[in-house]
């Protein structure tokens, strides 16, 4: 009893608000033993005499202890003690009279059925299962609610027997739903059956049977919005981005009351935006779907409407801050909508739709609507690109006139809309817009009165120049540089007499973008802004100009690498010192200080303006790059309880991994350290040898980087990047330091290229993987990293077939229409990338071991044959030829074995239709003449002629009649074919 009274002291001090009693309560929680744990805190649950929080920590602390360390704790624990707490716990759920511990207790119980399943679907604890029976069907409400919960929780409840319990099942929601007089319990059942559904999206007959649920969840969803409870409705939304096919036959139903929430003002602003999202959703997971309910879908500028609910706010323009947008406010929710509807939809029937209402939003006498219509413009440029290009004269000369329109926002909206379109439209609209643009941009920056507007108008200018065409902004260097000089001096007076620097702030990255874009031909403007930018460098070290700091850093770097290395190095070492000064700070620094990730960028563009002599600059520079590419992300694994008190707002992404549980990771910091890992491939690029001292130390740091799939992607990409690079690097150390590095990635190379989940990643890897080959030739792989090599890319073959079998279903969907067919062509495309990249492997390892690779190659021989199949589309078959064009330069004359798999295909395809086909084939019959031996010269000698004839006419006249052709021999019977 002294130990129960004990641990529950323990437990208060778990939630004491004191950081320190909380942290030594935690440290002597760990330590006691798990069995032990399960005891105390099942006692503190059960205990009917201790405070309601006592017993609710009890409570989250066993749920997570059963989550976290099942395994570890349960199989452990006596029969007796297993079954002991299986009863206890289903009989707290009987007698409990506190609604909020019942439903925790029941997430326990949910937990524990969760890990009860066993490997062939057994409930390990069908008492459960009774109880679920028996509860629904009593007529205490609370034990229905239980039961209720359990499903919702984790609806495989009933593991292998699931298929038996259908139909009850399917009577227990409906009945529930149905539930007159307890709206919680038609609450709670449409969850659970949203839930039951959400477990079961790939089951497409369950889903079918379970079509007539639909309207009683929709029902529930808009009872309980109007109650104040979004929790169905957040399922709907799960529903939509999940199985979005079970909308399918009550689609128009859902979207009519989504709309209907939507637009009730009477609603939170979190459940009219909620209402948006299942539309929103479904236009990215179902557009072909979506798009056929057109009349339904010509209501969508609801959205348009959340975008003019904007407030009056008299120091908006004046604001020296740039605060992030308020994303809970409906007009930025309506924005990314529109954005994201357009992209998923797509131009054809959004712009049509649309345009006519942004039209008249733009000619309303009221701001706030002209402002909407401006940003709508921007919102819609990505995903209706096409349609918008074709009026895109209109629509930028429209554009053009608010940038003098008497409200400031709304010509803050105009800079926004030149902008956004000047990087969706880029370079066309640089092309055919530069004089008007440019002169619009330079005289709204002259709008001192309104320093938003000015600063916004700099961004604009920075978007514009960055995809600009040097040879199109060198006409008007002259003016932009005086305005830019202008303005950059009037605001440094500002920043000195009344502290202001926002504008200051873009003008800079202007100056920065302008000089990148005319690279040498910005010599003449050199010293009219260098003495101005060290200047602010140097004494701009208040904490409030952190940020203009390191944007004039950032500038300083990218002006000396666009006037090169002559013209910079008069002011080289100055701009040197003043970079170390702040790098001796460095540590001084707080995580979040803007200038670290503009320092790490400036020091890689330094390194290339100096190149080698910028090795002695090394030591100072690597420690904090490396204490920022280190940075590692907090992850957590958690369920939805745990997520209900942790926000995206906190900087925290979700993937969902089903049975209610996340995967959750704190981006914060996961930016900077992209950076940094890419300035480390840059250092590895430039300084090649002179890099070798930290080669051990990066390779360290970067290995481990390859695996780790859910932080930032151009974190994995430069790890994979910087791999044959550092090779290169320690070269100089000799063979055995090289061998010892290889080893210690290439075990991590071939895992990552077998788990890479993003494709763009997966090609990177692939690509780095085959140049380490290349770069350590013969005997850098040994037999278990063959055998691992051979798996992956043989499934990586499987993969491709079968992505095209299904692209091939696609088509025969009933919402297939063109802009499916356009998806499915991207996705093509991306499949025929990695294609290319198993053909790059497979050269690096045929011209690095010759024929002794042969009898590993077999095992893929049948896939490569299939891939030159004549019904397979052009690339397999160009890419298929590529590696048997491999076969035949690095492994004759061992590789003739194979000959009755590609000569035939490899003769047919030098009249292929295709020119990348064919020139795969040529080249194919190229090596056989210079590298395949006596095997292939008949065939080659028979190919002659077949060759000249692929030729266009006008290289005939290369071929004379004074080097007669000497044929040798006929064509073999063997490679006799029709021209058909």
């Amino acid at each position: 009893m002294a130990e129960q009274q004990q641990f529950y002291l323990l437990l208060g001090n778990l939630m004491s608000p004191d950081n320190n009693v909380r942290k030594q309560a935690e440290e002597t929680y760990d330590t006691i033993p798990g069995q032990n744990k399960i005891t105390f805190l099942l006692q503190a649950i059960r205990d009917a005499s201790a405070a309601e929080e006592v017993k609710q920590m009890a409570a989250v602390l066993l749920r997570r202890l059963l989550s976290s360390s099942f395994e570890e704790i349960y199989p452990g624990l006596t029969l007796e003690m297993q079954t002991a707490v299986k009863t206890e716990l289903l009989t707290s759920i009987q007698q409990e009279t506190s609604p909020n511990i019942r439903k925790k207790v029941c997430d326990i119980a949910a937990e524990l059925s969760r890990n009860l399943i066993d490997d062939d679907g057994n409930n390990q604890w069908p008492e459960v299962l009774k109880f679920l029976f028996d509860s629904v069907n009593s007529d205490n409400v609370g034990l229905r609610e239980a039961a209720l919960h359990i499903f919702w929780n984790f609806p495989g409840i009933f593991g292998n027997q699931q298929q038996h319990y259908m139909e009850v099942i399917k009577r227990m929601l409906v009945q529930c739903m149905q539930d007159q007089e307890n709206p919680q319990i038609r609450t709670l059942a449409a969850r659970a059956a949203a839930s039951f559904v959400l477990s079961n999206e790939s089951n497409t007959a369950l889903l079918k049977h379970f079509a007539d649920l639909l309207p009683g969840i929709l029902q529930a969803v808009n009872e309980s919005c109007y109650q104040g409870d979004d929790s169905v409705l957040k399922s709907l939304v799960e529903i939509a981005d999940t199985a979005p096919k079970y909308l399918r036959p009550n689609l128009e139903a859902t979207l009519q009351l989504c709309l209907k929430l939507c637009a009730d003002t009477n609603l939170t602003n979190m459940q009219r935006q909620l209402a948006l999202e299942v539309i929103v959703t479904l236009s990215e997971t179902a557009a072909a779907m979506l798009r056929k309910h057109t009349a339904i879908v010509a209501q969508i500028p609801q959205m348009l409407a959340m975008m003019v609910d904007l407030e009056d706010d008299d120091e908006w323009a004046m604001a020296d801050e740039l605060e992030d947008d308020d994303f809970d406010s409906n007009a930025v929710a309506g924005e990314s909508a529109l954005d994201r509807i357009a992209c998923g939809l797509g131009g054809k029937i959004i712009l049509p739709m649309i345009k006519q209402h942004i039209m008249q939003m733009l000619q309303n006498p009221d701001w706030k609507y002209r402002h909407a219509g401006l940003m709508a413009l921007s919102a819609i440029g990505e995903g209706c690109h096409q349609q918008m290009e074709a009026i895109l004269q209109e629509i930028v000369s429209f554009v053009l006139l608010f940038c003098s329109d008497p409200h400031p926002r709304v010509r803050y909206a105009a800079c926004n809309a030149i902008g956004q379109m000047a990087t969706d439209f880029a370079p066309t609209f640089q092309k055919k817009f530069h004089d008007k643009v440019i002169s619009a941009l330079l005289q709204t920056m002259e709008d001192q009165s309104n320093p938003r507007v000015q600063a916004h108008a700099a961004a604009a200018l920075i978007n514009f120049t960055e995809d600009c065409p040097k040879s199109l902004l060198i006409p008007y260097l002259d003016s932009l540089v005086q305005h830019l000089h202008v303005i950059m001096v009037a605001k440094l007076q500002e920043l000195i007499q009344k502290g202001t620097k926002l504008v200051l702030e873009q003008v800079v990255t202007s100056i920065a973008s302008v000089a990148d874009t005319a690279e040498e031909k910005f010599v003449p403007y050199y010293d009219l802004f260098m003495p101005s930018l060290k200047h602010i460098v140097e004494n701009a070290v208040q904490k409030e100009l952190r940020l203009l700091r390191g944007k004039t850093i950032e500038c300083i770097s990218l002006i000396g690498l666009a006037v090169g290395k002559e013209k910079f190095m008069p002011d080289a070492s100055a701009v040197m010192q003043l970079l170390l000064k702040t790098q001796t700070d460095f540590n001084d620094l707080e995580d979040d200080d803007p200038q670290i990730s503009y320092m790490i960028s400036a020091w890689a563009r330094m390194c290339k303006i100096l190149g080698k002599e910028f090795q002695q600059y090394l030591p100072v520079v690597m420690g904090p790059l490396m204490k920022t590419a280190s940075i590692k992300p907090e992850v957590a694994l958690l369920d939805t309880q745990d997520m209900e008190n942790i926000s995206e707002d906190d900087g925290w992404e979700f993937v969902n991994l089903g049975d209610q549980q996340s995967f959750g990771i704190k981006t914060a910091g996961l930016e900077e350290k992209a950076t940094a890992c890419q300035m480390l491939v840059c250092y590895a690029k430039e300084l090649k040898e002179g890099f070798v001292e930290y080669t051990e130390q990066v390779v360290k740091l970067m290995v481990p980087l390859l695996n780790v799939p859910l932080t930032v992607s151009r974190v994995r990409v430069a790890a994979a990047e910087s791999m044959p690079l550092l090779l290169e690097c320690a070269r100089v150390r000799g063979p055995e330091y090289l061998t010892q590095m290889w080893h210690f990635m290439c075990d991590a190379l071939i895992k990552a290229i077998g788990t890479e989940p993003d494709s763009d990643v997966l090609s990177e890897i692939m690509h780095s993987f085959a140049k380490c080959i290349e770069l350590m030739g013969d005997g850098c792989l040994n037999n278990e990293h063959f055998e691992e090599l051979g798996g992956i890319l043989k499934g990586k073959l499987e993969e491709h077939f079968k992505n095209q079998e299904l692209r091939q279903a696609k088509r025969q969907d009933e919402d297939y229409d063109e802009q499916v067919e356009e998806t499915l062509q991207d996705e093509d495309e991306n499949d025929v990338y990695i294609l290319t990249k198993v053909s790059d492997i497979l050269h690096s390892v045929f011209s690095s071991y010759k024929e002794k690779v042969l009898p590993w190659f077999e095992q893929l021989l049948q896939l490569i044959v299939q891939l030159i199949c004549p019904n397979r589309p052009w690339a397999d078959r160009q890419w298929g030829l590529c590696i048997f064009d491999d076969v035949v330069e690095h492994c004759s004359p061992s590789s003739f074995k194979y000959a009755e798999y590609f000569l035939r295909p490899m003769v047919q395809s030098l009249c292929d239709s295709s020119p990348e086909v064919r020139q795969a084939a040529a080249y194919g019959v190229g090596v056989m003449a210079q590298y395949g031996g006596e095997n292939y010269r008949p065939f080659c000698t028979g190919m002659t002629f077949l060759c000249l004839s692929v030729l266009p006419a006008d290289c005939y006249p290369l071929f004379t009649a004074t080097t007669p052709l000497s044929l040798g021999q006929t064509t073999p019977t063997f490679l006799k074919f029709s021209s058909s």
